[in-house]
């Protein structure tokens, strides 16, 4: 009961893990309170329904009107001053600062009791003197209140509409293109909308609508992993992984669009290409599909970006099916900036049947955006780090066989390295008959016995003729020495921060079975004895991947086969059955999702590499003298 109760709990937290994601997403979201959520841009067509107002709103002049007709409009008026009856001479002299600001306000005279004079009358302390070849007081000072005032109320004779559109008039036509008249009445329509005065039903209706959204691609990202990838959602670490890549992307939309810069200088090939990196291409394909269609809430021209980054993530994903070298991804950012470049040509030409309206801008954004892309590597490293996955680019790093830990298994315990080499390469090739990860088995069959490296002359692959010293001690002591290589890898692997998939290879490559050859001779020696098969058997775990129960296999049969005293198909074939039968007869498999089928094929593949590796050669001839 309690384990069913921590599994509802578990899966009631990554259920929830994607509700809170939708939350914090819609909470981002530029605009929100908008319930205006058009996207649009002059000189590409209105992509939704044909638009009428529903009320009569006012077309508002652009900045640029305001400002000329502002800039039109004070250049006939004139500051107010007031005047300092002077002894000398009616010289009228301002401040040199006060002449400047003048100047630089562009106004062309000033007013004195209800007087204007030209600008070119009035003087600084420096001109005066020049002029008339003695000094002169200030006697004019600006009258800042007055000015303001009456400054603000011309203004206010400014009008900041022109025209008006009236309810059920047609403002835009599904599929016209946008011209500068349209962009200003949905500029209009738009300010209308932002009004306190329409309440805030509108705004409510718009954050729901983007919360349902935005649920339902969650939701049906769910609902396929449930279906396809159940694995995937029972782990809590792969649930957050998928809820930060969205986050991150879509966070990066929110502050690329509040600064007003263009989105598309955002990499979302980082969704598909790190999701292929540690799981597979259709998983990495439907959250980049989730992704973009959430970003689509939100972008201008939500078609044509949903158009490209659909071109994005097929290319991504395509052009990295296994990722084993750094230059990879630099080819993908390649092929991902080809890509968008020729979408966006072609989706320009197909809308607008014209070269001149491509924005040449966009290639650089592309261009920027495929540097970013290759960025991803960091985070690849990162990600491993954080939710202890795996890429195939560290897998290739652990399998060099120059690497510290291996050269010191070379080193100390040849034999057992040996026997590592071949065990990895029969793994290798049955993984690849069933469809398991052949890299992963690769890499943990090559550290599956570092243990050894403690004791190596305790295990008879490195005696080299030296004496057994095991077959002199008790059966029960022996087999805790062989059983202690585990215990002892394990320490080893994570002294040398070895990933935790290649310790798990290590702790479960023997499972729980016995260590038969100590077994069975106590037994013999105490046939009227209950042996307890306890002291005999390997602490486990058992495997639970197909990657584990393949590494048992070929580590046992690989050892099994050095037994034979002939290496003919019949014999290496009973000898790979009958461990193989006797593995699953201990229930050593029992926990792995192998099939029948492909413990048949795996049996297939280790009695062919079993062939190849043992075959017959001839003998050369001497020569007679």
């Amino acid at each position: 009961m309690k384990n069913d109760k921590d599994k509802v709990l578990n899966t009631v937290l990554r259920m929830g893990a994607f509700v809170v994601l939708a939350v914090v997403l819609v909470l981002l979201f530029p605009r929100y309170n908008n319930s205006f959520r058009y996207h649009y841009e002059v000189g590409k067509p209105w992509g939704y329904a044909t638009l009428t107002a529903d009320f009569d709103f006012p077309i508002y002049k652009t900045d640029e009107q305001m400002a000329k007709e502002q800039e039109q409009l004070l250049s006939t008026f004139a500051p107010t001053f007031k005047y300092i009856p002077r002894v000398q001479r009616e010289v009228k002299v301002v401040s040199l600062e006060t002449m400047e600001w003048l100047q630089k306000e562009g106004y062309s005279r000033i007013a004195i009791n209800q007087n204007k004079y030209p600008l070119s009358e009035i003087y600084t302390p420096m001109t005066a003197r020049k002029k008339f070849g003695y000094d002169c007081a200030l006697n004019l000072t600006l009258d800042t209140a007055r000015t303001e005032s009456l400054r603000d109320k011309l203004l206010a004779t400014l009008s900041p509409t022109q025209g008006l559109v009236q309810k059920g008039e047609k403002i835009v036509e599904q599929g016209e293109i946008l011209s500068e008249r349209d962009y200003q009445r949905l500029q209009s329509l738009s300010r209308a909308y932002k009004d306190e005065s329409r309440g805030k039903a509108e705004r409510v209706l718009s954050i729901v609508g983007e919360s349902l959204l935005v649920l339902l691609f969650l939701g049906l990202f769910v609902l396929y992993l449930y279906v396809f990838r159940r694995t995937y959602m029972q782990k809590t670490s792969t649930v957050l992984f998928f809820c930060l890549q969205i986050f991150i992307v879509i966070a990066l939309a929110c502050i690329i669009l509040h600064l007003g810069w263009s989105v598309y200088l955002i990499p979302f090939a980082w969704v598909p290409i790190l999701t292929r990196v540690f799981f597979d291409s259709r998983t990495a394909l439907y959250l980049h599909f989730t992704t973009v269609l959430i970003a689509s809430v939100i972008v201008p021209a939500p078609v044509e970006f949903f158009f490209i980054q659909i071109v994005v993530g097929m290319v991504a994903v395509s052009s990295l099916s296994d990722m084993t070298r750094r230059a990879q991804l630099v080819q993908t950012a390649l092929w991902i900036l080809l890509a968008q470049t020729l979408a966006y040509t072609a989706i320009t030409f197909a809308q607008m049947g014209s070269i001149t309206a491509v924005n040449p801008w966009m290639y650089l954004y592309f261009a920027i955006c495929a540097i970013f892309t290759v960025g991803c590597y960091g985070l690849i490293y990162a990600f491993e780090k954080v939710f202890r996955f795996i890429s195939s680019i560290t897998l290739v790093e652990l399998t060099d066989i120059n690497s510290e830990l291996l050269h010191t298994l070379a080193e100390k315990a040849p034999g057992t390295f040996q026997h590592s080499m071949q065990v990895s390469n029969l793994a290798a090739e049955a993984a690849k008959a069933i469809g398991a990860n052949a890299l992963l088995v690769r890499t943990g069959a090559l550290y599956h016995d570092i243990g050894k490296i403690v004791d190596p002359l305790s295990y008879i692959e490195n005696q080299n003729g030296v004496e057994n010293m095991l077959l002199k001690m008790d059966p029960r002591d022996a087999a805790q020495v062989i059983m202690a290589h585990v215990t002892e890898g394990e320490k080893l692997a994570r002294k040398n921060h070895l990933p935790e998939v290649v310790v798990n290879f290590i702790t479960t490559h023997h499972g729980t079975s016995l260590v038969r050859y100590f077994y069975n001779t106590y037994c013999n020696a105490h046939p009227d004895e209950q042996v307890d098969d306890k002291q005999f058997r390997y602490p486990g775990p058992k495997p639970s991947t197909k990657e584990g129960a393949i590494l048992m296999m070929a580590d046992a049969i690989e050892a099994r086969s050095r037994s034979l005293n002939e290496f003919t198909e019949e014999a290496i074939s009973k000898a790979v059955n009958q461990m193989i039968d006797t593995q699953i007869a201990d229930g050593q498999f029992s926990e792995t999702p192998l099939s029948f089928k492909d413990v048949e094929d795996i049996r297939r593949v280790f009695t062919s590499r079993l062939i190849a590796m043992n075959h017959h050669r001839i003998s050369y001839p001497t020569l007679n003298k």
